[in-house]
């Protein structure tokens, strides 16, 4: 683990328990946002998992989506100068699986 590694899980722990301890469980998502970020880092490295968690941030806003949403298992490298492409700025369309009541309407 890097020293930009450490020092950012640093970070999010002081965050975890300061800020956080004190707000209470806000977050719409499932891992918590502080969760994911530390994730992020540990898996993909400061750079990508900091611009990962960037994008959590601005997805975990009122109005916005909920549930569960883990870091990605792989990260592709990305062009040098356009590091925001490592985040997932919205959630992605997920059809929801169809239900017996509509199974047996269509049928």
């Amino acid at each position: 683990m890097g020293a930009g590694q450490r020092v950012a899980l640093a970070l999010i722990r002081a965050y975890q328990l300061t800020f956080s301890a004190l707000l209470g469980r806000q977050c719409r998502y499932l891992p918590t946002c502080s969760e994911y970020a530390a994730e992020a880092v540990r898996r993909h490295g400061a750079w990508p998992g900091t611009w990962m968690a960037a994008a959590r941030l601005c997805r975990c806003r009122p109005g916005g989506d909920w549930g569960y949403d883990p870091v990605p298992l792989r990260c592709d490298p990305v062009p040098a100068g356009r590091p925001w492409r490592y985040g997932l700025w919205r959630m992605p369309v997920v059809t929801p699986l169809p239900t017996e009541d509509q199974d047996r309407a269509s049928n």
